[in-house]
């Protein structure tokens, strides 16, 4: 098992990433990043918000793109939903009507973007220790039907995690991310866990992260590039 830290320092460009893990004090978290290349991908914030949310919004004038702006983490009683895209309104609204997380993360869809197809990730948390991962992709062959993974995590001792990201690269080809990657992590608690993963991304690339724990969204440290605003 890898470090966190090797993961992402071999991935020239991972995207998106959605990660679950036990820090050193024993706690259960999470944690979401974005990178971005182009302008209009890199012209983004995240922030909480006052109803128990992270979203990411646009840091200039342009319009609202549902594919770069959407809510990347959402509170709901008893659950923690957060991932890529608008996908995970509709995970959170599924759990609050009752159903269980891997009813809640079917019939999702990769991202309407070629020739990528960027895959929807989302992780579902309960206040136990517990996460269900639905990753939502796009098959490497001609079939344009989504391949839907779920995967159900438990038990993570301390130092131990699992990732997902949007794309893997070698610095010249994007490909989609692997479909989950098990890792280890040296960080103790929210704090120096969100360090170790801001000092890893690539820091041209680098836009935003958050560390969470499933009860509380509105004190999750964030951490954002400084670029001025377009």
């Amino acid at each position: 098992m890898d470090s966190l830290k090797d993961v992402l320092a071999a991935n020239d460009y991972p995207g998106r990433g959605v990660l679950w893990c036990t820090t050193g004090d024993g706690t259960a978290r999470g944690a979401y990043f974005l990178t971005g290349r182009s302008p209009a991908s890199q012209a983004r914030t995240l922030r909480s918000t006052p109803v128990g949310e992270l979203i990411v919004a646009a840091t200039d004038v342009r319009e609202h793109d549902r594919l770069r702006h959407y809510v990347a983490a959402r509170r709901t009683p008893g659950w923690l939903v957060f991932g890529n895209g608008e996908q995970v309104s509709t995970v959170a609204d599924r759990l609050d009507a009752g159903q269980a997380p891997l009813l809640a993360l079917d019939g999702l869809d990769y991202e309407p973007d070629p020739p990528i197809f960027t895959p929807r990730l989302t992780v579902v948390a309960d206040g136990n220790g517990q996460a269900w991962f639905g990753a939502a992709r796009r098959s490497a062959g001609d079939r344009a039907t989504t391949n839907r993974l779920t995967l159900h995590v438990s038990e993570l001792p301390p130092g131990e995690g699992v990732l997902m990201t949007t794309y893997q690269s070698d610095g010249q080809h994007i490909t989609t991310g692997a479909p989950f990657t098990e890792i280890r992590t040296t960080a103790e608690n929210s704090d120096t866990l969100l360090d170790e993963l801001w000092s890893t991304l690539p820091p041209r690339l680098r836009v935003a992260a958050a560390v969470f724990t499933p009860g509380d969204l509105t004190g999750a440290p964030i951490r954002e590039a400084s670029r001025p605003s377009g």
